[in-house]
């Protein structure tokens, strides 16, 4: 087959003689198959149309991007506050979706996307490695350039922003304008000593013709572009690019992009719409499912005041809703806070908001960790609602679940298949149980967020335990609350007043906030002692009561050492902290919540994994100080079920200061232990104590899906802590045999001291060697001495 028939030629006045007069090295590598490919397949004719080749993945990707506009309608307009027309939107994202991948059509792209077929069909030519030869760029970014080298015709299309297209489809694969999230500043990195010191582009190829053509019939672009690709400006010089020349090309888009004042919220949703629409365009060529159809039963799968009701009544079961849980429906605003103490029914209150504000929309209830969005899940929705459970290990989660066990978090390196695959489940699920990554990575342009984009857009938003948040994910959550317009919740036991101005500063609106239940927040629950040292004599007389100790440390290291002396003692204690082999953890956050459910004595001795993820009601707390509100939330575990009058909570120094509290906010929680000395204390005490403290927060607002512009790249949501997720060398022989999503199992979070040197597993998990940690399922991962 010639590169194009004579037909072709005729219609664009370039004549076959004209072709026969161009010297031999005009022409790219010659390819076998004959066709421009998009996605490697299984060699075969049927294999190599559709979705597999260039033509037909983008067909498969406008068409995508179409229905997820046209489903969710004026939604999007409204969800996100965009000031443009719906058929600006509309255009715009098919013109991206259309552009996505035309840096695909030169000979290194091909080369590689025929590398992985060779064994099965030798003759596929032409073939790179790309482990041993790298593209000299990205294909996005080739996308970017040869969009640009057609920008005169393209901006014809009609209603579409030519510009916001381009800036989408080249920060498609998240890797544009930054690295390991870093700002780089540099459209795409050039390969240089990789191999040909060059591209080819095969704008005169058949194929190529028909991804124009398409754009004319589907798009309405102008009938020039057709002979544009054919005409002398295409010529030797043009279809090859030396490095030289790629420089100068991305020089010029850059100052472009520079000098560009884009409309930053509807650059934002139309990189999301196109992201979302590339992942389920591409499963569209591993399906039999009419993709189009599939999208639009998906996202009209919203809730009902029956779902919503089912879920209410199975939880309060004979008791009727509190009326502070009837406020937050009656008495909310499209964004309300909720402001109520530990156990007091903030969960079943903001499903009776989801009456008000949920009806007709998707709902994610968002947890700051995996653990809390865990248990959030198995105690009320699932079995109840259709519904999805959304977080790095929520498939370890929900198989121990199905067997008895629950558990806790951590963050995982799922492959990116796993996450589209879990992110779709979220599309089609009426409620979704998740980590606050899963929404407000949004800002930062994590993957999963991205995937789930358009069941975001369709849904109302309950974020709990927001005093938790750092500088970072509280900053994230402002910019959420400024851009995005659906229904919002927050809840905390403990917001700071610098936080609440912030959120209204932030909605630029009138917000409501719903006080949690007087009568249970003025109980008398607690009674504070300050000790020099942790009183054994105490926590024995409690356990000869038959009472329940939670003991609470602020280092894991410190919470071995304690447990290792309680067992000296004579005592049985139970340990439960963040430093066990996921599958441990699972069963010693297990052991912990069973044992508090018995009447019985039990004394678990916990880091501040209790401080959210334990369900737990203790009758004597013994705890390091730490910072104010991480302090309440321990508090929030002493006599949760009131047992009639107040039980003592113990508090002792932590020596290690800076790690992971600075001294200011040890000295604030000892504040807040002498403000009520040796006194009966509520809740609501604890909250008025706290608003009256001047702890300040420092916002970090810079969110690369609505600051980066032009660029977009994956950013850390959350500031960087202490630990780094790893797998243990003691475990490789077992984890050999593994997919990547069964990893998760053996993870666990380590110190980042000393970790340089370390080797990095095959999926991106860094590997602790043996001679630095070891470990049991008794104490967890310990340094040898």
């Amino acid at each position: 087959m010639g590169w194009v028939d004579d037909n072709i030629l005729a219609a664009v006045g370039f004549t076959r003689s004209r072709r026969n007069q161009m010297p031999p090295s005009s022409t790219p590598p010659k390819l076998e198959p004959d066709i421009l490919l998009a996605k490697s397949s299984v060699p075969g004719a049927a294999d190599w149309q559709g979705a597999y080749h260039l033509v037909g993945h983008t067909a498969a990707v406008v068409k995508s991007v179409t229905s997820l506009v046209d489903c969710l309608g004026d939604r999007l307009i409204e969800q996100f506050g965009l000031t443009c027309e719906f058929n600006t939107l509309r255009a715009t994202a098919r013109l991206a979706a259309y552009l996505h991948d035309w840096g695909k059509a030169n000979h290194q792209f091909q080369g590689v996307v025929r590398y992985p077929l060779r064994a099965s069909n030798p003759s596929v030519q032409p073939q790179q490695n790309p482990l041993q030869y790298p593209q000299l760029i990205r294909h996005e970014v080739g996308s970017v350039l040869l969009a640009w080298e057609f920008r005169n015709r393209l901006g014809q299309c009609p209603n579409a922003d030519l510009m916001t297209a381009i800036a989408a489809a080249g920060g498609h694969h998240l890797k544009l304008g930054g690295q390991q999230g870093r700002n780089t500043g540099a459209l795409g990195e050039i390969r240089e000593g990789s191999g040909d010191p060059y591209l080819y582009w095969y704008v005169h190829h058949p194929s190529f013709h028909k991804l124009l053509r398409y754009g004319v019939r589907t798009l309405g672009l102008p009938q020039i572009i057709l002979s544009f690709a054919f005409s002398s400006r295409w010529d030797i010089k043009t279809i090859k690019w030396d490095i030289k020349t790629i420089k100068d090309k991305r020089d010029k888009v850059l100052n472009a992009f520079i000098e560009w004042e884009p409309d930053l919220a509807f650059l934002a949703v139309v990189k999301a719409l196109l992201i979302a629409a590339d992942a389920i365009g591409s499963a569209s060529a591993q399906v039999s499912t009419n993709i189009q159809e599939w999208i639009r039963s998906e996202l009209e799968n919203t809730l009902t005041e029956a779902d919503l009701q089912k879920v209410i009544d199975a939880r309060r079961g004979e008791y009727p809703l509190r009326p502070f849980q009837i406020d937050l429906k009656d008495k909310s605003k499209r964004v309300t806070l909720a402001r109520a103490g530990c156990g007091t029914g903030k969960t079943l209150g903001a499903y009776n908001w989801a009456l008000r504000h949920g009806i007709g929309r998707k709902l994610f209830f968002c947890y700051p960790t995996t653990g809390t969005s865990t248990e959030g899940f198995l105690g009320y929705v699932h079995n109840q609602v259709e519904s999805e459970l959304l977080h790095s290990r929520s498939a370890v989660d929900l198989e121990l679940a199905c067997t008895g066990e629950e558990e806790d978090n951590g963050d995982g390196a799922v492959n990116e298949a796993a996450q589209k695959l879990e992110a779709f489940k979220a599309w089609g699920a009426k409620v979704n149980v998740c980590t606050v990554d899963t929404v407000l990575g949004l800002l930062q342009c994590h993957r999963r967020p991205l995937y789930c984009f358009p069941a975001l857009a369709k849904a109302a938003f309950v974020f709990d335990e927001v005093h938790c948040y750092d500088d970072a994910l509280f900053g994230a959550l402002l910019r959420f609350l400024k851009v995005v317009k659906a229904p919002i919740l927050l809840m905390s036991a403990s917001f700071l007043p610098a936080q609440v101005a912030a959120i209204q500063q932030a909605v630029a609106e009138e917000i409501a906030i719903i006080q949690g239940p007087q009568t249970l927040e003025d109980l008398p629950r607690y009674r504070f002692h300050e000790l020099a040292q942790p009183d054994w004599e105490r926590v024995q007389q409690e356990l000869d009561q038959g009472g329940r100790v939670l003991w609470v440390c602020n280092q894991v290291d410190t919470a071995i050492a304690i447990y290792q002396e309680a067992k000296k003692r004579g005592l049985t204690p139970l340990l439960y902290h963040s430093r066990f082999r996921y599958e441990d953890r699972v069963k010693h956050h297990r052991a912990v919540v069973e044992a508090f459910q018995q009447d019985q004595a039990v004394l678990a001795i916990t880091t501040q994994v209790a401080e959210m993820s334990l369900d737990l009601s203790a009758t004597l707390l013994v705890t390091q100080v730490a910072d104010p509100a991480g302090l309440i939330q321990r508090l929030g575990r002493l006599n949760r079920q009131y047992c009639g009058h107040s039980c003592d909570a113990l508090f002792y120094p932590d020596e290690n200061v800076g790690f992971p509290y600075k001294q200011g906010d040890l000295e604030a929680g000892w504040a807040l232990a002498r403000a009520f000395k040796k006194q009966d204390v509520s809740q609501r005490q604890l909250s008025d104590w706290l608003k009256q403290v001047n702890i300040n927060t420092k916002p970090k607002e810079h969110c690369i899906w609505l600051d980066g512009r032009w660029q977009t790249y994956s950013a850390p949501l959350r500031e960087a802590g202490y630990t780094i997720t790893a797998l243990l060398e003691q475990d490789l022989e077992k984890i050999a045999p593994l997919k990547s999503s069964e990893l998760p199992r053996y993870t666990l979070p380590l110190p980042t001291k000393n970790i340089k040197g370390w080797q990095r597993h095959k999926s991106g998990y860094l590997i602790a060697p043996r001679e630095q940690w070891r470990y049991c399922p008794e104490l967890g991962a310990v340094e040898p001495k």
